[in-house]
């Protein structure tokens, strides 16, 4: 099973996807570690990332993800995956039935009170309004509420992938 965990920056998807990784005993990864320099420096001069700026990266996590498949691994990827055709393209070449996308959601407040409190992150909190601008809420994925302790959210999300691995 391959979870991404998706969502503006600052919804939680580190924090979450450690901690749900752990649960599922699953390897984990972090989109934001395999950006470009070019990208990283864009972003922190306040500057949104453009899809021509994207493409290389979810190329790049899409084999990471495959690699997953391939390989019989179970794997959680924090991901912003804010656009459906970023969605697409993180997945092509899996089955839809071996990922399942877990959307972060909080009130724009709590998130930008966590975006200012980072430190030493490329995200330039001034972005946050374009990132919920770009969101496109997907249809086919679990949207879970982070304004809890994370092992409440984790609980939330494993009790899903639970049910989700019956059927």
């Amino acid at each position: 099973m391959i979870v991404i965990l998706m969502g503006v920056s600052g919804s939680g998807k580190t924090t979450i996807g450690v901690l749900l990784a752990q649960r599922m005993r699953a390897v984990f990864a972090d989109a934001d570690d395999y950006h470009s320099e070019m990208n990283r420096a864009k972003m922190a001069a306040g500057h949104a990332l453009n899809d021509d700026d994207r493409q290389p990266w979810l190329l790049t996590l899409n084999a990471l993800v495959r690699e997953w498949f391939e390989g019989g691994m179970c794997g959680v990827l924090a991901c912003s995956a804010l656009k459906a055709m970023y969605r697409e393209t993180l997945i092509s070449g899996i089955p839809k039935e071996a990922i399942t996308f877990v959307l972060l959601e909080g009130p724009r407040e709590l998130i930008a009170a966590r975006l200012a409190g980072r430190q030493n992150h490329y995200m330039n909190p001034t972005l946050l309004d374009s990132q919920l601008a770009t969101l496109e809420t997907p249809t086919d994925g679990l949207r879970v509420v982070n304004d809890r302790p994370p092992e409440d959210v984790v609980n939330e999300i494993m009790q899903h992938l639970e049910l989700h691995e019956e059927k």
